[in-house]
């Protein structure tokens, strides 16, 4: 980890998170969340005003110091009660069937190995669990996909190892979900290679 990373990214991050675009499909996606749940990629914790009453507990994991630091201050003004680690998504240090919920938000184009982490969500989610997920990634547009090959190996240096071209739809299904509902589009601001989004409640097969 270096100084970008560890400080600058971090606020940037926090920045892009907050967009109005970005927080109405927050609005629609994180109050679905019931039980006790696992946030993958916890982030600035930008979710954690938005849980409903039907959640008991939220563990977020979060490798950026810098990110964590911001989520525990989110969390100060939240009811809802919150354990912060300081893991990978490839590794949860949670026991099996633990989870009723598991939510990634805007997660999973960052992930390293992201079928290895499908196998640890697999494992500590609950047989009748469910995963929400929204998500940016792979535009069904031919012309915007090339852009998206093209940027992504600067975009990966610069946004944290982020992805702008994983199907994530795709991903998640060959992770070993079975997907209930699903909703794709662009946000209404920002460049299309950046902002295709997938939005959707997924169940284990």
């Amino acid at each position: 980890m270096g100084f970008y990373s560890d400080y600058i990214l971090p606020g940037l991050l926090d920045k892009a998170m907050r967009q109005p675009d970005v927080l109405k499909l927050r609005r629609k996606l994180v109050p679905q969340a019931r039980g006790n749940v696992l946030e993958i990629g916890i982030g600035s914790g930008v979710n954690l005003p938005l849980y409903s009453r039907d959640v008991t507990a939220v563990h977020g994991i979060e490798p950026s110091k810098g990110l964590r630091h911001k989520a525990e201050e989110e969390a100060r003004g939240c009811d809802v009660p919150l354990n912060l680690v300081d893991a990978i998504a490839e590794d949860l240090p949670f026991d099996n069937q633990s989870f009723d919920t598991v939510i990634s938000t805007w997660t999973m184009c960052t992930i390293p190995g992201l079928e290895q982490a499908f196998e640890e969500i697999r494992r500590v989610i609950k047989p009748d669990g469910q995963l929400l997920f929204v998500e940016h990634g792979k535009s069904p547009d031919t012309g915007v996909h090339r852009w998206q090959n093209r940027i992504n190996p600067v975009w990966k240096c610069v946004g944290g190892g982020c992805h702008l071209n994983r199907a994530i739809d795709e991903r998640v299904e060959a992770g070993g979900f079975a997907i209930d509902g699903l909703e794709t589009g662009y946000l209404a601001r920002g460049p299309r290679w950046a902002t295709w989004m997938y939005m959707g409640k997924a169940r284990l097969r």
